[in-house]
């Protein structure tokens, strides 16, 4: 039988069904933090034969064939051999997802990153590259997708800000401060202490400001993140998170970082990831949509929107032995319960992105406030800060 996506049971009558269809079809809609288009389905046995000989030919390096496995699919798509990659972006009806970089202190693995995501956007024709918002509105109006270029880290000991510059006229257009851990900027979300803003830090922001790059939140820490709020002159987004007033974990934001980025005009996107959310194994949609809505009563309708950074695409066994190890290496806890291998019911695939509409829909949200979730609110973000 085939395999039916955005179906979750909201219990919708035919009408509901109807309206949510067509919101999902007349609405710009952003994934802040995009791990698609496509899944673990993809995958198929000469594609794992592939990644385990990767494996072995690193020396075990887990880091690095998890990238190789992000990659992959597209590598297959430029081959002309995984139509997938188009085919579930068009059905998930994303208009935007990120288009992830490193910036990495290490110079080779920069260039191979910004190289990987520049060779997207020349080689797919659907595909652009999202510069400032009107690109995402074009998009959408022509029936193809957009990209927004992001990295979730500012690695480097640099003594200037030429990465940066570099990085923007390569088309960065939202930059997250910390990932977890203290660095050279501030600390993170799971660092021991909550330092905040470095002195560097604080440079960077305002660089990014002048750069017109987005500065994102998503895994800072609390202090970093109110330092932030404070400092930039231009809004601050936390494109991936959740809401420590519904579930306390550690990557998600308390009621005053909410409230202080909404204050800069900034965006909150809610993540799909399960232990984020809520505790169990068995985490479903309700759980995320529970989220928005608690970050829209505290934050406002115009500052929550998607960021979902769910499910990773990788096969399980690849979750199970490189990643689950790969979570204590970048700084999660034991106690951060984190597990690899486990999907949220209702979003175990990007062709389940429907689902969010719908149960929006479902809780009686009106067609404007869902607008904005699903893509105006940060499109209102990127036009302030990017043009």
């Amino acid at each position: 039988m085939t395999e039916q996506f955005g179906t979750f049971d909201f219990g919708l009558a035919e009408a509901q069904e109807e309206r949510a269809a067509r919101l999902h079809r007349e609405c710009v809609i952003v994934d802040a933090l995009f791990q698609g288009p496509v899944g673990y389905r993809v995958f198929d046995e000469e594609m794992h034969k592939e990644l385990r000989s990767a494996l072995a030919a690193r020396g075990g390096d887990k880091l690095g064939t998890f990238g190789d496995g992000l990659m992959l699919p597209v590598r297959r798509a430029f081959e002309g051999r995984l139509d997938a990659v188009k085919d579930h972006w068009d059905a998930s009806g994303i208009t935007c997802g990120n288009r992830q970089v490193e910036l990495a202190d290490d110079h080779d693995s920069w260039q191979l990153s910004f190289g990987f995501m520049q060779k997207q956007f020349d080689y797919f024709p659907w595909l652009t590259k999202a510069l400032t918002a009107a690109d995402i509105r074009r998009a959408h109006q022509t029936g193809t997708h957009a990209g927004l270029v992001s990295s979730q880290v500012m690695l480097g000991p640099w003594r200037d800000f030429d990465m940066l510059r570099y990085a923007h006229d390569a088309g960065l257009r939202m930059c997250q401060l910390t990932y977890n851990n203290m660095t050279k900027v501030g600390a993170g979300c799971t660092e021991r202490t909550d330092a905040g803003l470095s002195s560097f830090g604080v440079a960077s922001v305002k660089v990014m400001n002048e750069l017109g790059i987005i500065v994102d939140t998503g895994h800072v820490g609390r202090q970093t993140t109110l330092d932030a709020c404070e400092v930039s002159e231009k809004p601050v987004v936390a494109s991936h998170t959740a809401a420590q007033g519904v579930f306390k974990h550690a990557r998600g934001k308390s009621d005053e970082e909410l409230r202080a980025i909404a204050g800069t005009g900034g965006f909150i996107g809610v993540v799909a990831v399960p232990f984020f959310l809520a505790t169990g194994s068995s985490v479903t949609i309700n759980s995320m949509l529970d989220h928005i809505e608690y970050v829209a009563e505290v934050a406002g309708v115009d500052h929550v929107g998607i960021g979902t950074d769910w499910p990773l695409q990788l096969p399980e066994w690849m979750l199970r032995d490189l990643v689950q190890p790969i979570f204590a290496e970048t700084g999660f806890r034991p106690e951060d319960g984190l597990v690899a291998t486990q999907g949220m019911i209702g979003f175990d695939d990007y062709r389940d992105f429907p689902n969010i509409t719908r149960g929006l829909v479902g809780r009686g949200w009106s067609d404007e406030d869902i607008a904005k979730v699903l893509g105006t609110n940060f499109l209102r973000v990127m036009e302030a800060v990017c043009g």
